[in-house]
C-alpha cells in the first residue's frame, strides 16, 4: 500500500503543479464553466485518448499522459464547482484555489484508499484502455444525471463520478510510469 500511496502522491503532484501554473497564467477563468461544459472538456480528452489507443498513432504530439493529467484537473474543477456553485463567476485567489484543490484531492484519495483496501488493488491488473472506457462511461452517466436535474434514484451523484474519474486517471498515470 505504501508504494501506491507514494505513486499516487507523485501523480497528484504533477497534476497539481500544472493546475497551479495555469491558475497563475489564466486566473480562475474556469469559474464560468457550467457542469455540462466541464463534462464536455473531460469527454474531449477521454475521446482523444481512446482514438489514439484504437488507431495506434497520433498526429498531435501531446502525450496521452498529459490528457490524463488534464482529466484529473478538470474533474477537480468539477468538484470545486459543485461546492461553490457555478452561478457566481468571481475570480478566486491562488491560496483559495490551492486549498480547494488539496481538499478535493484528499477526499478522492481517502475514497481510493478505502476502495483499494476492499478491491485489493485490482486496478493494477487493468489496462489503460479500460481506464479510458470507464471514464467515458462515467461521463455518459453524468450527462444523464445533469439531464435529470442532478437527481438520481439509487445511483451516486456527480461528485462520486468525478472522484472515480480522478482515480482512474491517476491509476493510468501510475501504470504508465
Amino acid at each position: 500500500m505504501t508504494n501506491t500511496d507514494q505513486q499516487y502522491d507523485r501523480a497528484v503532484s504533477a497534476c497539481r503543479d500544472i493546475f497551479i501554473k495555469k491558475t497563475k497564467d489564466y486566473g480562475t477563468s474556469w469559474r464560468v464553466l457550467r457542469p455540462i461544459s466541464i463534462l464536455d472538456q473531460l469527454f474531449i480528452k477521454a475521446q482523444r485518448i481512446r482514438t489514439i489507443q484504437e488507431k495506434g498513432t497520433q498526429m498531435i504530439e501531446d502525450d496521452i499522459r498529459d490528457e490524463f493529467k488534464g482529466m484529473v484537473n478538470y474533474a477537480v474543477i468539477g468538484l470545486i464547482q459543485l461546492s461553490l456553485g457555478h452561478d457566481a463567476i468571481e475570480d478566486l485567489d491562488l491560496a483559495t484555489v490551492e486549498k480547494w484543490y488539496d481538499e478535493k484531492i484528499q477526499e478522492t484519495k481517502t475514497l481510493m484508499l478505502a476502495k483499494n483496501h476492499d478491491y485489493g488493488e485490482a486496478w493494477r491488473s487493468m489496462s489503460q484502455e479500460s481506464f479510458t472506457d470507464l471514464i467515458l462511461m462515467k461521463l455518459l452517466r453524468m450527462r444523464q444525471i445533469i439531464a435529470n436535474n442532478g437527481k438520481t434514484l439509487i445511483s451516486e451523484g456527480l461528485d462520486a463520478n468525478y472522484h472515480d474519474i480522478i482515480n482512474y486517471s491517476l491509476f493510468a498515470l501510475i501504470m504508465s510510469e
